[in-house]
């Protein structure tokens, strides 16, 4: 597992991280989400509304991972979006995925 994996799984177990599409989507709406991960397996409707709605309020979005990995990085099954809620964090998972 990569370093930006492993930061992914510490957020979760700090309780930073944020899954599920409808769970992500309010806290963007909410403006706590510092920055969105989306597994680059995910459905084009997906992908068109979290891009939609993280282009309005100003949100980092990033395509790291498939759904199985993001699962896998944060102990539960399948995930296809998550959302980081801690600004260092969300840096250092931008950092660590380029």
């Amino acid at each position: 597992m990569n370093k930006a994996m492993q930061l992914i799984g510490l957020a979760m177990r700090a309780g930073k991280i944020v899954s599920g599409e409808e769970l992500v989507l309010r806290e963007v709406r909410s403006g706590r989400a510092c920055l969105v991960l989306l597994a680059t397996d995910a459905a084009k409707n997906t992908e068109k509304k979290l891009t939609d709605k993280c282009s309005s309020y100003n949100v980092p979005i990033l395509r790291y991972g498939t759904r199985h990995e993001l699962g896998n990085a944060i102990g539960k099954a399948e995930r296809v979006v998550l959302a980081v809620t801690e600004p260092g964090f969300a840096r250092s998972i931008q950092k660590l995925a380029q």
